[in-house]
């Protein structure tokens, strides 16, 4: 891939790159992108422009603005980048030979439907750093990448990217899938964003990402993209989560036999190393076993193999390049919709409260869950609860701490997030979907 890369370089035929959202993840991608042999950022795009002026600044590069509403002719020069706070528009304005991919970085829903939908129907591949609207929204992305011939694929850096590539090694070599499991360092169900303000600004995160990432939202849509990827489901709604010092311990605090042959997603809460993955995967061939001995992998049947990192950003160039060159991705939700991540209640809530952020917001958190069983008691997945344009759900009723939202104790308006669902649903029903 490297050479590829270099060659690409050498022959000034880049990958061209358009990145929208210019957040913390968006500014580390933008500055990865334009350091990597055989790739040129085209374009940033935020709807608050000036973040994606300061991401084109910190990548290095100068801005070259453009006329809206006006066909660009000519792509940015060596060292240039265009900024928008439209990024739909400047999609539709780019000639087809401006760019081959779209790297969607934004914490958006509906949005970044939008733009991804925009820029499969250009003819763009499309890499989703966003896990959110890759979970909500991913079956039908992928269904309208295929039939216009581009790829689809989740990001390569992220936990579910990263652990994706470690099952397709540990299936390789033979091993049945009996976990995959992320590491988490702390968990407050019940944070708000306004109590993360300062955590946040430490760590150059919005309040609501800090929040969904300390109440555990983020990790359960991260597992639940990776569900529906592979095929594995929680054992409870929000995985099991135990404690643990280290890594190692997946192996004692777990009760592998009890899975019944199925395949689980789960995280250790705590343990050492921080930001790392792993995977669990069960071999009983007396031949093998004494191999792994030899190995130091332990005694078996459940075998450990982890990564004690994943680099979010550093990663996102592997995905591009895969999806470019290689007309593959790192990860996509072949198994269909068997999870979801559905709402449950923060504090007690009353009739007439006005939800106006749903991931990371004050009023929910999210657990993920097989669809089956939460679909028929008509619990909502929580990214339907995020607002557009002004219109924001409204709860019709009361509903208690730690209970789960269901559809007939909350108004949700329409939008284009919430006909997508339904387009989804169809599809996905095998009433096919309009093209």
């Amino acid at each position: 891939m490297l050479e590829e890369l270099r060659q690409r370089e050498l022959e000034r035929r880049p990958i061209k790159v358009g990145l929208i959202g210019a957040g913390a993840m968006g500014i580390g991608i933008a500055w990865q992108v334009n350091r990597t042999p055989g790739m040129k950022l085209v374009f940033v795009g935020d709807i608050d422009i000036s973040a994606a002026r300061e991401a084109a600044i910190s990548a290095g590069l100068d801005v070259c603005d453009t006329k809206e509403k006006q066909a660009i002719s000519e792509a940015p020069g060596d060292g240039e980048v265009l900024v928008t706070g439209d990024p739909l528009d400047l999609i539709e304005r780019l000639g087809d030979q401006h760019l081959d991919v779209i790297v969607e970085a934004s914490n958006t829903v509906g949005p970044a439907a939008r733009y991804c939908l925009a820029a499969i129907d250009k003819g763009y591949d499309v890499v989703l750093m966003n896990a959110e609207v890759d979970l909500a929204l991913g079956s039908l992305l992928h269904h309208y990448a295929t039939n216009k011939g581009v790829v689809m694929t989740s990001d390569a850096g992220d936990q579910h990217g990263v652990l994706r590539k470690i099952i397709d090694e540990v299936q390789l070599w033979g091993f049945e899938i009996v976990q995959a499991g992320n590491i988490k360092g702390f968990l407050n169900r019940y944070a708000t964003a306004q109590s993360l303000k300062k955590e946040a600004a430490k760590r150059n995160l919005s309040p609501l990402q800090c929040c969904a990432y300390t109440d555990g939202t983020k990790l359960s849509i991260e597992m639940a993209c990776l569900a529906n990827s592979v095929g594995l489901l929680p054992t409870v709604a929000g995985m099991e989560g135990p404690r643990a010092a280290n890594v190692g311990e997946a192996l004692e605090v777990f009760d592998f036999d009890s899975y019944g042959g199925v395949g689980r997603i789960d995280y250790l809460l705590g343990a050492e190393p921080g930001g790392g993955v792993y995977v669990v995967g069960r071999c009983e061939e007396p031949l093998q076993a004494g191999y792994m001995s030899y190995y130091k992998m332990g005694e078996g049947p459940y075998y450990l193999f982890y990564r004690p990192y994943h680099l979010c950003h550093i990663e996102t160039p592997r995905a591009i390049a895969e999806a470019v060159i290689l007309r593959r991705s790192v990860m996509q939700p072949d198994a269909g919709r068997i999870t979801d991540v559905y709402a449950y209640a923060k504090r007690d809530l009353i009739g007439g409260e006005v939800i106006r952020h749903a991931i990371g917001g004050d009023e929910f958190y999210g657990l993920v869950e097989c669809c089956k069983e939460a679909d028929a008691e008509d619990k909502v997945p929580i990214a339907l609860l995020e607002a557009e344009g002004g219109a924001f759900p409204v709860m019709r009723d009361i509903l208690a701490r730690d209970q789960a939202l269901k559809s007939d104790v909350v108004e949700i308006p329409d939008s284009f997030l919430r006909r997508k669902l339904e387009e989804q649903a169809a599809l996905l029903c095998g009433e096919g979907v309009s093209l």
